[in-house]
């Protein structure tokens, strides 16, 4: 049996098989953008070509595909998203405009205010109105209701998103919204906000409810067409979906909660380092995933990723749980241009999978990183995706040249200006996640993945004073590879705010069995196997205004109260977190909210390398450094534990090339990993 990870990033598909022995095997297609699930099928036929399998009996033997998505993130980011209608308590169609009152950089006096994905003229307000402690104090009109209806069905609009006031307390109103909403336009997307986030904060509420409906029927339309095309093909198990908490769900509950799904593929790859972290006996990590369009940058600190509410994607607010990740707009494909004073930048805009860099030649004529580098030597154009597409050295040339001739250089330095502008920008992107919040990023180790974080990976740490970079087999399709190391996840929240010493514990214990339940039930629509829960609560002091969120892993819930032990974490987690607690105040609890998991059996651990002599270079290759060097060439396949490698050197596979500079040892690992230690370049 298999189990297949797919990962569709913006420049290609990455797949990986791991069979019940634990070995990987890779392929990497380029994605397609006008249909991704073109590319997948494509990407899934080659890796049955390489199994030596016809693909109908890999995907027979498939026991599980997971698959991470862009669909939902482009759509956003791209403005592509459905034509929009919004509902809402009468006088509150605003509320989405006037945010929480506060500007993105408050210092900028020019920064014009976000576009809505809803125009105002399809916000429209309905006669309805609850209190904050679910009394009804204005009854659903239903007149109100159809007449909004009906204009939102003049309009045309392919969703409609429903936040009402106070509907976290009580969704009834908003159901039955939506039982009206589908009677007079069947097919519709319809989002509801006590749905989606039940809780409060009406701005994050209407935000997050409203991203929903907007890449909604994208998505569902995209993973639809992706389960026919797989049964068509011969595949009959279940398809899952990583979300941006790093856990999976299935199709049906990815398309209901679309917006989980708007960091669905970089959350594979932080799910990949948890499952390095382990393997390596390493429980401190930089994940660095640069692929051909973006890079994304997170920190693994004791063997777990960093969860966080409340991410802006694409200038919107999206109050769901999410892995802490960075992207940064440098990549392989990254577009180098010369502004009017002269300046070099590399990206954000991306040549992306067509036309691709211009040594692709597929008609780029603009200078990206992946140019750059073959003009350094970095890269083989004969062996680029194991030899399936060979690059254009003489297009990479006249690419860079134009750059050389704005700056007024040669072209080998404008190559290596390329270069190091992009190293500068993705250290940046590092700094970001570590040393702005008051992490030292010196005790971390860089795991490097994506298929061009080789090239790049070593000059990065170099920057940051990093000493360790580890650079795995998988390394190019590790974000697929490590989605099959994550379980099945369902988040419940509940508010239920009020001072401690108000509250009575059975009271609260009966919420969390509660939203367990709710939890299970929908875990139960999809997986009959083993169970894991959490629980954890936001909880702030009185006169603060952001909650903290604390685990309640070690609390015991079979104590009479346990209001007392939750106390007590919130006040320990907020002294770690900001020196301090006020241990003679009550502090108040916002949120409840409850973790459901099913788990899925374990990735098998892919088996160590046989011993043996080391391997021989295969090849030596001129490359620019500061002058150009002869450096030997391994394959990466080739390379047997224990061996070790001095720089300078190329190591290079079917997928991704590492380059190692003066100064560095690389030592191959059991498993056949690259653990590089940083010296003094020479």
């Amino acid at each position: 049996m298999y189990r297949v990870g797919v990962d569709v990033g913006g420049t290609f598909t990455d797949l990986v098989a791991v069979d019940d022995a634990g070995r990987a095997t890779l392929a990497k297609v380029a994605s397609t953008p006008e249909d991704p699930s073109l590319g997948v099928l494509e990407g899934l036929a080659l890796l049955a070509d390489r199994l030596g399998r016809a693909l109908p009996d890999l995907l027979a033997d498939a026991e599980r595909i997971v698959h991470g998505t862009t669909v939902a993130t482009n759509a956003l980011l791209e403005r592509k998203g459905a034509r929009l209608g919004l509902l809402t308590t009468e006088g509150h169609r605003d509320v989405i405009e006037m945010r929480e009152g506060l500007k993105d950089d408050r210092y900028n006096l020019r920064v014009p205010p976000p576009q809505q994905l809803v125009p105002r003229h399809l916000r429209l307000g309905v006669s309805e109105r609850l209190r904050a402690d679910g009394r009804v104090e204005i009854p659903l009109d239903r007149q109100s209701l159809e007449r909004a209806i009906a204009a939102l069905a003049q309009a045309e609009v392919e969703a409609v998103a429903v936040c009402y006031l106070h509907a976290w307390r009580d969704g009834s109103h908003e159901r039955l919204t939506r039982e009206a909403v589908e009677r007079a336009m069947p097919g519709v997307y319809v989002s509801l906000s006590c749905e989606v986030l039940p809780q409060i904060k009406e701005f994050e509420r209407v935000s997050t409810t409203v991203v929903n409906a907007y890449v909604g029927p994208a998505l569902s339309r995209y993973l639809r067409r992706l389960e026919g095309r797989l049964a068509e093909a011969g595949y009959s198990g279940p398809t899952l979906i990583i979300q941006s908490h790093g856990g999976v769900a299935p199709i049906a509950e990815s398309s209901r909660l679309a917006a989980g799904a708007v960091l669905s593929g970089p959350a594979g790859g932080v799910a990949g380092s948890a499952y390095a972290a382990r393997l390596l006996g390493e429980g401190d990590l930089i994940p660095f995933d640069m692929g051909g369009t973006s890079t994304d940058i997170s920190m693994i600190i004791g063997g777990r990723p960093t969860l966080v509410m409340g991410r802006r994607v694409a200038g919107h607010r999206v109050a769901l749980n999410s892995l802490d990740i960075a992207s940064i707009g440098a990549g392989g494909g990254s577009i180098a241009r010369v502004d009017r004073g002269g300046i070099l930048h590399v990206g954000p805009e991306s040549a992306g999978a067509v036309p691709g860099p211009a040594c692709y030649g597929a008609g780029g004529t603009e200078a990206t990183v992946t140019d750059a580098n073959l003009v350094l030597g970095y890269l083989d154009p004969a062996s680029f995706l194991g030899g399936r597409r060979a690059l254009d050295r003489g297009a990479a040339e006249a690419a860079v040249d134009h750059i050389a001739a704005a700056l007024g250089l040669d072209r080998l330095a404008a190559a290596r200006g390329i270069h190091r502008v992009v190293n500068t920008t993705m250290a940046e992107g590092v700094r970001l996640v570590s040393v702005r919040r008051g992490v030292d990023p010196r005790r971390f180790a860089l795991l490097a993945f994506g298929g061009a974080a080789g090239l790049h990976a070593t000059a990065i740490a170099r920057q940051l004073d990093l000493g360790r970079v580890v650079v795995p087999r998988v390394a190019a399709v590790l974000s697929a590879w490590g989605m099959l190391a994550t379980d099945l996840r369902f988040e419940v929240a509940r508010t239920h705010i009020g001072d401690t010493a108000g509250l009575q514990g059975a009271a609260v214990k009966a919420l969390f069995d509660n939203m367990e339940a709710e939890g299970l039930a929908r875990l139960r629509a999809s997986f009959d196997g083993p169970v894991d829960t959490a629980r954890s609560v936001d909880m702030r002091y009185g006169e603060q205004v952001f909650e903290i969120t604390v685990p309640l892993d070690d609390v015991d819930w079979t104590a009479a109260d346990p209001l007392p032990q939750i106390v007590d974490r919130f006040h320990r987690c907020h002294e770690a977190l900001y020196t301090y607690a006020l241990r003679d105040q009550d502090p108040v609890l916002v949120n409840a909210r409850a973790v459901v998991a099913g788990i899925l059996s374990e990735l098998p651990q892919e088996p160590q390398l046989p011993a043996g002599p080391p391997a021989p270079p295969r090849a030596e290759r001129r490359i620019y450094l500061d002058d150009w060097v002869t450096a030997p060439v391994w394959n990466f396949d080739e390379l047997v534990p224990a061996q070790a490698i001095e720089g300078p050197a190329v190591v290079e596979s079917g997928m991704t090339t590492v380059l190692l500079r003066p100064g560095e040892r690389a030592t191959v690992t059991p498993l056949g990993w690259l653990d590089i230690e940083l010296g003094i370049l020479t």
